[in-house]
């Protein structure tokens, strides 16, 4: 299958990624947090939660990073409704070339995700931090067109 071997260390990167940002904004980083079971009694695990401890608020991120179309899109939608059985408010941080335009539509639709580039702002607002003005990005600039075969 196209993409196998990379996915987890792309994926990797990507929760490291989100981790330095939320470091960079002086929240406290827990990766791998365990809480719980899942209905069919699988484990649950967070990829990352991230703290402002004086308001003492959290945030779970789950970080999904998909290169090539495939298989993990098919999942999201059940790790949203699995971020409703959390006992923090989560949500799924993506980025790749690998979510269709119906999947990303559906995944900021949901207000539980949020592509990469768009996280700080969502984490600004979140923990009630500084807002800093950021230039508009087009649609072109966000969803690059890819040339049919």
């Amino acid at each position: 299958m196209p993409g196998r071997g990379a996915a987890p260390t792309k994926g990797k990167r990507l929760e490291e990624r989100v981790a330095e940002l939320a470091r960079s904004l002086e929240l406290e980083v827990y990766s791998q947090v365990r809480v719980g079971r899942r209905l069919w009694g699988a484990e649950r695990t967070i990829d990352l939660i991230v703290t402002q401890p004086e308001q003492r608020k959290s945030l779970g991120l789950e970080c999904k990073f998909q290169d090539t179309r495939g298989t993990a899109e098919e999942k999201i939608p059940a790790t949203i409704e699995d971020i409703g059985a959390w006992p923090i408010p989560g949500l799924v941080v993506f980025e790749g070339e690998g979510f269709t335009p119906n999947m990303r539509t559906y995944l900021i639709s949901t207000g539980k995700a949020v592509e990469l580039p768009d996280l700080e702002a969502w984490l600004r607002l979140y923990f009630g931090l500084p807002i800093l003005p950021t230039p508009p990005r087009t649609r072109a600039s966000r969803y690059p067109v890819r040339a049919r075969r």
